[in-house]
């Protein structure tokens, strides 16, 4: 039987509606009007009635890329959305009570061709430190060392990997007038009902007031209701919370009261952990938990007591199922952002997963007619990307030396996927770590993550075993001193921040 690529739906795409705004809705029109708008009409269809999760202000620094597709002045867009920069997370009390220690977004030290540069510190510090001084595996990351004392610079040939802690209802702002510009439409008004063709396509959401926004292809951009690929067209959702027991947050702004770091702090509790994101403005808090060890009303009060600063809004619950949609497209729909499923903000991935929804599908628009091929296969490049990103982020679980709570027992004792049981074995016999193709995190984030998490491999790579400790003790040296020399000719990052990229004030008028 011959195969055959006839279209789905033959007829041009031109007409594209975006259903629900939000930061991803607006990242979604942004980058599609800049890039395809002049042979598309794009309308979003939004209502002000209804209010976005909002909460996801720490970034990767995948951003850049996403900014510079646009055309973004970094300055600009960090004045409007108070954005200050970001180094990496510093993990408190997740390996144990009282212990921290800090993913950063650099390269720690430099590989050999054999091997990577773990495998040589760590023979260093079999050796012991009397025999080759070493110090700590982040002496020999500058972004990590940097983050750790508040220093912040531009540095060239993009010599320090940074993204930002930013208002996402800002940013949404500011999206729009930049999507505006291209030619966005913006419809306001609150989806009363989704219409289909008798093929089951979507023809057309119909408002409250009885209008009706007709597409030939549609992005669902709604959020945790899914209402066009969940509700309409019936996708099925994987729940992962067997792996990902947290399945609530409650999140609350306050005044800042201190200089603001340039990372991310995610402080482990008994029943979750929580988050403190510095903006130039305010603070953002919140608390994510497992319900089952946690309620609601605990929940709240539990944050307000260890919040800093008076609390600028009422603090909210929000409730999640961690896990995916079986498939991100479907017929003429394609979801983004919650619409398409959710991990925890642990690793700050939620507006990266945004980003790659919308320039996936741009590198396969159907604008001739929807081809099953290319459904597969944006869903077959979703389904990798989430899954790796999964299991980085169960990492943080199941590899600690916490046991004193239920919660943490629960994890240890939990069965983990087969993709990151091999991990965790392959690091822990031989302190080898490897790539997939087109995953999220580098070598350098997992080894960072395993060792802060207590993982101590039982074997290195036989290279470093051929330097004697002089030559050990100097390669290694000769490193940390290249890492402090560039540390202290970086200014403060408040500093830095308030020179570059702090918001205009008005003037105040003159008689």
């Amino acid at each position: 039987m011959q195969h055959t690529n006839a279209p789905l739906r033959t007829g041009p795409v031109r007409r594209v509606v975006i259903a629900g705004g939000g930061t991803a809705g607006w990242m979604v029109a942004a980058l599609l009007s800049k890039v395809l708008g002049k042979g598309l009409e794009i309308r979003l269809v939004e209502s002000d009635e209804i209010g976005t999760v909002g909460v996801g202000e720490a970034t990767i620094p995948t951003l850049l890329t996403y900014h510079q597709l646009l055309g973004i002045n970094e300055q600009e867009f960090m004045a409007a959305t108070q954005a200050t920069f970001k180094l990496g997370i510093q993990f408190e009390n997740w390996r144990n009570v009282g212990e921290d220690y800090v993913h950063s977004f650099g390269l720690t030290g430099k590989d050999h061709w054999t091997a990577g540069f773990q495998h040589f510190w760590l023979a260093a510090r079999q050796r012991g430190e009397q025999r080759v001084p070493h110090g700590d595996y982040g002496d020999y990351c500058l972004e990590l060392r940097a983050g750790l004392e508040n220093r912040f610079a531009h540095l060239p040939r993009n010599g320090l990997n940074y993204a930002f802690h930013l208002d996402a209802s800002r940013y949404a702002v500011f999206l729009r007038g930049i999507s505006q510009g291209h030619g966005v439409q913006r419809i306001e008004g609150k989806i009363a009902q989704v219409l289909q063709h008798d093929d089951g396509d979507i023809r057309a959401l119909r408002l409250a007031d009885g209008s009706e926004v007709e597409g030939d292809f549609f992005i669902d951009c709604t959020g945790f209701r899914s209402l066009l690929l969940g509700q309409t067209l019936g996708v099925g959702f994987e729940d992962w919370s067997h792996w990902l027991p947290c399945d609530s947050a409650v999140a609350v702004q306050t005044a800042s009261v201190g200089e603001a770091v340039p990372y991310t702090r995610s402080i482990a509790h008994p029943f979750g952990w929580q988050w403190r994101i510095p903006l130039q403005h305010r603070v953002g808090n919140g608390l994510v938990f497992a319900s089952r060890y946690l309620g609601d009303d605990e929940a709240r009060a539990m944050l307000l007591q260890k919040i800093e600063g008076e609390a600028l809004m009422q603090p909210r619950v929000l409730k999640f199922t961690p896990g995916q949609r079986d498939v991100t497209w479907k017929r003429n729909v394609v979801a983004i952002g919650l619409a398409s499923g959710f991990l925890e903000p642990l690793e700050s991935t939620s507006i990266h997963l945004i980003q790659r929804g919308i320039t996936r599908l741009m590198q396969c628009f159907p604008a001739g007619g929807i081809h099953q091929t290319d459904i597969d296969e944006y869903n077959r490049q979703v389904r990798d990307e989430i899954e790796h990103i999964r299991d980085f982020i169960i990492l943080h679980y199941k590899v600690t030396n916490r046991r004193d709570a239920p919660l943490w027992q629960h994890c240890a004792a939990m069965d983990v996927p087969q993709s990151l049981a091999h991990r965790i074995q392959m690091f822990s016999d031989t302190a080898r770590v490897f790539k997939a193709p087109h995953e999220l995190f580098g070598e350098n984030s997992w080894i960072q993550v395993m060792l802060g998490q207590g993982l101590t491999p039982g074997a290195h790579h036989p290279t470093a075993d051929l330097m004697g400790d002089d030559e050990l003790g100097h390669f290694l040296g000769e490193i940390r001193k290249q890492v402090a020399r560039q540390l202290v000719q970086l200014p403060r990052h408040e500093d830095y921040v308030r020179s570059y990229a702090a918001p205009v004030q008005p003037q105040a008028a003159t008689a």
